[in-house]
């Protein structure tokens, strides 16, 4: 009877003990976690010092689609949905009204505000402006121009700075006429920049629309 009394009080003990170790606690009272907030979303570090982690693996989108997306969108608004920039455009991608209308979306200040139609919007422009350049794809893609490697997704960014009028004078010239958007941004540098990407399962339509 001792012994098992004795067994049972120093397992009661021991599980005390172990239990101690997994209580919950605050994060934001631990002074071992900082949290820092960037839009209101919260960030935690384990460190006080945050340039620790700059070596951090992180998701590693290589030439994928999502990849491709989010370059651009960095490169037009930084990546920020209700970005209106100074001469009018809109949006994560940067639409003009026009462009907005080409693709079924008349309410600008609806696509301002919805993140899924600026995504729609922007694979709806990719789908018709893929159709209205098959021929300039077809001929050039593979090929060099200015020391560029020409590829279908880099001539697909160029229409989404430029159009696709600018871009058909472009390869009409061989790359001869210099062209520009109101920033300074040339059609060189959205090939270069963007070529190489996965937009192989975007589908020519001339009709393509958000709706």
């Amino acid at each position: 009877m001792i012994k098992k009394w004795s067994f049972y009080t120093s397992l009661t003990i021991i599980i005390a003990f172990l239990s101690s170790g997994f209580k919950p606690f605050d994060l934001d009272s631990n002074h071992w976690f900082l949290t820092n907030k960037t839009d209101g979303v919260p960030y935690l570090f384990p460190s006080q010092k945050q340039n620790d982690y700059t070596d951090f693996n992180i998701p590693f989108t290589g030439k994928f689609f999502i990849g491709y997306k989010e370059a651009i969108a960095l490169m037009e608004s930084e990546g920020k949905y209700k970005k209106i920039n100074s001469l009018g455009y809109m949006g994560k991608y940067q639409f003009g009204i026009e462009t907005m209308k080409s693709v079924g979306i008349y309410d600008s200040t609806l696509f301002l505000n919805s993140p899924k139609i600026q995504e729609k919007a922007f694979v709806a422009l990719l789908a018709k402006n893929k159709w209205e350049l098959k021929d300039v794809i077809e001929k050039y893609d593979g090929t060099i121009m200015n020391g560029i490697k020409i590829t279908e997704s880099g001539i697909l960014a160029a229409a989404h700075l430029g159009g696709v009028g600018t871009v058909k004078r472009y390869f009409k010239s061989n790359g001869k006429r210099y062209f520009r958007d109101a920033y300074g941004t040339s059609i060189g540098s959205y090939l270069k920049s963007f070529g190489g990407f996965d937009t192989s399962f975007i589908v020519a339509d001339i009709n393509a629309n958000v709706h």
